[in-house]
């Protein structure tokens, strides 16, 4: 008898199990396809400081914030696309979330080469006040969506500056130079004295090695190390030469396509994130520097007077320049004036 009802009590519970496990398949099911997979490409490599300061650590943070519903594929530079094709792939959908760089998408907006160009400004929370509480990241924004589909999100910014291989003196040092630069800071540069040419960053420290460059402009100081160009370069120079940033670019459909709650996510941290590795470059810049010049014999040294001012004037016609482009880079260029204005600058 008790072992009747002991077998009884068994099945019983087998049917239960069996229900609750009806039950809990479909749920956990339901779970899983309420997950939304993103790819994101960049232009960084996995190796290099920015790509763990500012891709992974974005992945991560979106991962738990939405309580895993978002989760992003990471793809370093060059293994889904070189890094010129990142923002057409950002635009068309092929992917739903690019790290690339101004320097990258002036081809396609024009506001692009005031975000990565020659710059008045003196120190980087004047130009994050431009960027963020004078509109400028509003007006690329506006541009970046009405154009090609895209939500534009500034990653950090910090200023860029020359990494040489022989100290520079006098103004006929500075003209005797041959600097690796590109984009509008080709231009910059040329203008105020020193010859360019154009080098890969894969060649970059070979090209410095064997003296075919004397210098070049490779973000600040934690990008050219990156890349060990204080090895053949022992000489930074102090003078600004423009306002660097990195940027996440999303497809439009993508975000909207999201959850409510998973979109207000998405945006406040991106915006926390901004003014976290703004400041956390601005303040591992200085650490940077101190331990170049204590384990490596890096000196900062300034530019002769007269070449800074003819950076001066080669930024006053940059800007003047630029401001003919479009109706956005009008609309930057004058706000950009009255604010350097009452910082005194021009």
């Amino acid at each position: 008898m008790n072992k009747s009802k002991n077998i009884t009590k068994t099945a019983k519970a087998i049917i239960l199990v069996g229900l609750f496990a009806m039950v809990l398949v479909p749920a956990i099911a339901a779970a899983q396809d309420d997950v939304i997979k993103w790819r994101l490409q960049s232009f960084v490599p996995s190796g290099g400081s920015d790509w763990k300061k500012s891709v992974v650590a974005l992945r991560d943070k979106l991962y738990e914030r939405t309580g895993g519903r978002l989760d992003i594929e990471l793809h370093s530079a060059e293994s889904l696309m070189g890094s010129s094709e990142i923002f057409p792939a950002v635009s068309r959908g092929v992917i739903q979330i690019g790290h690339t760089s101004p320097a990258y998408i002036m081809d396609y907006i024009s506001t692009a080469s005031l975000a990565w160009g020659p710059s008045s400004f003196r120190n980087v929370s004047e130009a994050a006040y431009f960027w963020k509480h004078l509109g400028f990241e509003d007006i690329i924004r506006r541009e970046a969506l009405e154009k090609h589909n895209i939500h534009y999100f500034t990653d950090l910014l910090y200023f860029t500056r020359l990494v040489l291989n022989k100290p520079v003196k006098t103004n006929e040092d500075f003209e005797a130079l041959r600097i690796r630069a590109s984009g509008s800071l080709a231009k910059f540069i040329a203008d105020s004295g020193a010859a360019t040419a154009f080098v890969s960053g894969s060649e970059l420290y070979q090209s410095l090695s064997t003296g075919a460059v004397d210098g070049a402009h490779w973000g600040g100081a934690q990008n050219a190390n990156d890349l060990s160009l204080y090895e053949p370069a022992k000489y930074h120079a102090s003078a600004v030469l423009g306002i660097a940033n990195e940027i996440f670019i999303i497809n439009d459909q993508a975000l909207s396509s999201l959850p409510e709650d998973i979109q207000t996510t998405v945006r406040s941290t991106l915006e926390e994130h901004f003014w976290a590795r703004t400041n956390q470059y601005e303040i591992e810049e200085l650490e940077m520097l101190n331990q170049l010049a204590s384990e490596k014999g890096v000196q900062t040294i300034d530019l002769p007077e007269e070449i800074v001012e003819r950076m001066d004037k080669a930024t006053h016609d940059f800007r003047h320049s630029e401001a003919k482009k479009s109706e956005y880079t009008a609309e930057a260029v004058e706000r950009l004036e009255a604010y350097l204005g009452v910082l005194g600058y021009l």
